[in-house]
């Protein structure tokens, strides 16, 4: 089966420092993908130059066949990436609806749809709410829901569980396994919680020094291995 997402050779420098280094993977469609690493380790790095919000020195990235690695970040989601940043990023002063709303640009149908109000019930109940009033949970299934309604091929996830409770990290991991299962999309998560990639990755990876270090099928994961390499 070919690869829905495929990245190969890809290197990213700030000025002189190669931050991300020959990085090469594939994602294929209805898989999650779990990229771990500490923080400075190119997680974030690497989802933004998947993005086209940062430029590659080299290397190249393919979406569904179709090459990317010079395309516009505006092109990227029209080919079908969509990216919820670390922090969110939503909306403060616009409701959730509105919110939400703003992913559909490029959309044909200018409507939200019904399932990503069934996948989030909190969204439906404080649709009329401000974004900046929700809680750090609320904000990135906010977030999420937003980048949903674009109809992404690969959702890209860059910390989805920082700051946020235990209680609700279990919410957002039961919404997509969900989502994959309805979608048939890949969703590529980085993450540094074990428990929550545990329960939703079909693969774990770790990036250390901006190069892949380990990978393995959720089921073989040594997780005393990768809690090694997540510990300072």
């Amino acid at each position: 089966m070919s690869a829905i997402l495929n990245v190969q050779n890809l290197k990213v420098s700030y000025g002189q420092s190669e931050a991300i280094r020959e990085l090469s993977f594939a994602a294929q469609t209805s898989e999650t993908l779990a990229i771990m690493g500490r923080n400075g380790m190119g997680k974030t790095t690497l989802f933004k130059a998947l993005m086209g919000i940062l430029p590659t020195r080299a290397g190249r990235v393919e979406l569904d066949g179709k090459e990317l690695t010079h395309a516009e970040s505006f092109r990227r989601v029209a080919k079908g990436l969509a990216y919820v940043p670390q922090g969110r990023m939503i909306f403060p002063t616009l409701s959730v609806q509105e919110n939400i709303e703003t992913g559909l640009e490029n959309v044909k149908v200018k409507k939200v749809p019904e399932e990503i109000y069934a996948l989030f019930p909190v969204l439906w109940d404080m649709r009329s709410r401000k974004g900046g009033n929700l809680s750090g949970g609320q904000q990135q299934q906010l977030a999420i829901a937003r980048a949903l309604v674009t109809n992404p091929k690969v959702l890209l996830l860059d910390e989805p569980t920082e700051g946020i409770q235990p209680s609700i990290i279990k919410d957002i991991a039961k919404a997509l396994n969900e989502i994959r299962k309805l979608r048939q999309i890949c969703i590529i998560v980085s993450e540094q919680v074990l428990s929550f990639a545990l329960d939703v990755a079909d693969r774990l990876m770790v990036i250390e020094g901006g190069r892949l270090v380990h990978e393995n099928k959720r089921d073989e994961v040594d997780a005393q291995l990768i809690k090694r390499y997540l510990s300072v």
